[in-house]
């Protein structure tokens, strides 16, 4: 993909590969996140020499500065109008950020309240997206949509406080892939209308949240259990066998119990059953 395809940006929006790269970008093999990042990088400088004032007049580049329609666009947008949906043309070249109002997009519901909501959640998904108008706004109509139904088709405090709860997660931009997940949908509207924010929060927001609950888990059984010296066990850190520990019962009483140890030298924690 580095060097047998030629790359322009409708091409990106059309078949979705910056969807999919984009996620390897957290690949826990450092190796494929590195390439993915590369790519990305390479993809986005592509793009941005082809848009006027990007490095190349627009006299040389013709077909890079203005796409012409193809056969897949039409069907796109077509079956956007089919939903129901305006479908402005995706904004090319360097602008303001993209939000509901900048692309042209407003709520289709015919409520204000609801209206209000879905442009709420194109803000948020069309931050950073690459993604063309018609299908983030099919996707934000189908998450209000969602919402709306499981708080009994009432825009009432619990529904206003789920867009809210949804919009502030997606708005993050240190989780990307949360929006690209539901762009691309990955997460259907129906499974996201339904997630908690832990649910939704990045993996390494879940990873420092899980440390969080561990240290608390540590703290809260030292305060009630005396720990006991042993050599038993090395730490896997500075191999001293230097160590406390402590064990209890911290899933229902047929599963094992749970040992906590504690390396009397460095500090390192760790568990096992």
């Amino acid at each position: 993909m580095k060097t047998e395809f030629d790359i322009n940006e409708q091409i990106l929006r059309v078949t979705r590969r910056v969807f999919a790269v984009g996620k390897l970008r957290q690949h826990e093999s450092v190796k494929v996140a590195n390439a993915a990042k590369e790519l990305v990088k390479k993809w986005k400088t592509t793009v941005d020499k082809q848009k006027p004032g990007g490095g190349k007049s627009t006299a040389s580049t013709p077909t890079a500065a203005t796409p012409k329609p193809t056969a897949i666009n039409t069907t796109i947008a077509a079956s956007g109008s089919k939903a129901g949906i305006k479908t402005p043309a995706t904004p090319v070249g360097n602008g303001p950020p993209r939000t509901s109002k900048n692309d042209g997009f407003t709520g289709t519901a015919g409520e204000k309240v609801r209206d209000k909501c879905m442009e709420l959640i194109y803000d948020a998904l069309a931050s950073d997206s690459p993604a063309p108008i018609e299908l983030i706004a099919k996707r934000a109509a189908e998450v209000e949509l969602a919402v709306y139904h499981n708080h009994g088709s009432s825009t009432a405090g619990e529904y206003r406080n789920k867009i809210r709860s949804l919009f502030v997660n997606l708005k993050d931009k240190n989780n990307p892939e949360l929006r690209e997940s539901i762009v691309s949908g990955e997460i259907s509207a129906k499974k996201f209308s339904t997630m908690t924010s832990e649910e939704m929060a990045s993996e390494e927001q879940k990873a420092a949240l899980k440390k969080i609950k561990e240290d608390n888990l540590f703290q809260s059984l030292s305060a009630q259990e005396t720990e006991a010296e042993t050599t038993a066990f090395q730490c896997s850190k500075c191999k001293q066998r230097k160590c406390r520990y402590r064990q209890a019962q911290t899933r229902s009483a047929d599963e094992p119990m749970t040992t906590f140890v504690t390396c009397t030298v460095c500090g390192n924690r760790w568990k096992f059953s």
